[in-house]
């Protein structure tokens, strides 16, 4: 079964607003059964909404809508879609008792714009709307559903979880969708797809695999359609049983976890504590680990030393040592890693020293350079990395590779 996603609104298009809406409402679509065919986002116009929604109609089943069902005049949604199905718009007397006890009980009340959200299709099934005043419409044509939603997620959310996913299933016998994630970091793609080529050229027809890159780490998707949900799951674990024999030291997760998680397991397991030193990550390291709940149980905190004197005067590196070997180095990063372990008392410590760009490179240390040094109760090990000239993405997989060389300590 095909989906296609239509998203209405020019603060979508000009990147006023971020659409969160496509990644959530696909992701809880695939779940169930349907592929999702095409994500569109237009302007509310109804020339944009009339071609848009007879294009997705000629080759998808279902198509959701969201956005444009305000009160206001640049609402567009409602009127164009009664217009194409050739209802009459009538008072939904359910739909404006639920307005009228929404609006007046945060304190204020009904106007002319409240009313009229309560003026929907006659020939639409009327989708609740729980958490707002925009209702749902729900149309049928030819055996297939429109769905017109609010664009705001969390009213959106509510309808597409309560009431369109049951009613969809009422209406479809949906196939068994996987999408099973198997986590890697320290290879990039193109190596990490030459070492897996053989077990990739061996999966079974039925399984589909993607590469998923992103700083630092690649994911792999392994996906299966059928009828038989416990069968395709099998044969998904048995291909990654395969792959994790294959490559073990590159896989951190097949549980969909991040990093962070997969780290704060391995020391509450040890009951054991980490610190960390920052420089040029700026406590990128520590935000992924305390995003963690319960992290507070392993993690002491960190010393941020951007400056040469807070290396110094915090972490006791010897500033005769940053004068000769400069801050960027494997003698200074080690010296923090040492540093901030003793002073926080753990039993691990991660420091990171880098140029993170655009600028502050020189030949002998181009941006992207960073020292990455971990500190144990047996010792240090430290390594340098070249990772590239734009800084975000140089910060981002300084911490995903430090986190990384972390895992392998355990």
């Amino acid at each position: 079964m095909k989906l296609d996603i239509i998203s209405i609104g020019d603060e979508l298009l000009i990147g006023q607003t971020l659409n969160t809406n496509v990644y959530w409402i696909s992701k809880e679509l695939n779940r169930i059964g349907f592929t999702i065919r095409q994500q569109i986002t237009i302007s509310d116009t109804e020339d944009a909404i009339l071609s848009t929604l007879e294009e997705s109609l000629s080759k998808s089943d279902v198509v959701l809508i969201t956005g444009g069902l305000g009160p206001t005049n640049d609402d567009l949604t409602m009127p164009v879609l009664n217009k194409y199905f050739g209802g009459k718009l009538v008072k939904d007397e359910k739909v404006y008792q639920h307005i009228e006890q929404l609006v007046t009980s945060r304190g204020f009340e009904m106007n002319e714009n409240n009313q009229k959200q309560a003026i929907v299709p006659d020939n639409c099934r009327v989708v609740h709307n729980a958490h707002g005043t925009a209702p749902g419409l729900w149309f049928e044509k030819d055996n297939k559903v429109i769905v017109a939603m609010p664009g705001v997620p969390y009213e959106m959310k509510a309808m597409v979880s309560d009431t369109i996913i049951p009613w969809l299933k009422e209406k479809y016998e949906l196939p068994e969708i996987i999408n099973q994630m198997v986590y890697t970091q320290g290879l990039p793609e193109s190596i990490l797809a030459e070492k897996i080529a053989d077990w990739e050229n061996n999966l079974p027809e039925t399984i589909k695999l993607a590469y998923l890159p992103s700083p630092g780490r690649v994911k792999l998707r392994l996906s299966s359609v059928g009828v038989d949900r416990n069968e395709l799951q099998d044969m998904i674990n048995t291909e990654i049983e395969k792959l994790t024999q294959l490559i073990p030291q590159f896989i951190y997760s097949e549980k969909n976890e991040d990093l962070g998680t997969v780290i704060g397991e391995l020391l509450k397991k040890q009951n054991a504590t980490l610190a960390t030193a920052e420089s040029c990550t700026g406590g990128y390291i520590a935000h992924l680990i305390t995003r963690v709940a319960g992290s507070s149980d392993y993690y002491k905190g960190s010393i941020i030393s951007y400056a040469n004197e807070i290396k110094i005067n915090e972490l006791s590196v010897d500033q005769e040592e940053i004068e000769q070997y400069g801050a960027v180095s494997q003698q200074v990063v080690e010296q923090m890693a040492k540093g901030v372990q003793q002073k926080m008392n753990t039993d691990y410590a991660i420091a990171t020293s880098g140029i993170a760009g655009p600028t502050g490179g020189t030949d002998q240390k181009p941006v992207g350079t960073v020292w990455i040094a971990i500190a144990t109760l047996n010792g240090v090990v430290s390594k340098k990395y070249l990772f590239g000239k734009q800084r975000d993405v140089n910060i981002e997989r300084a911490a995903i590779t430090a986190l990384g060389m972390l895992r392998k300590e355990f």
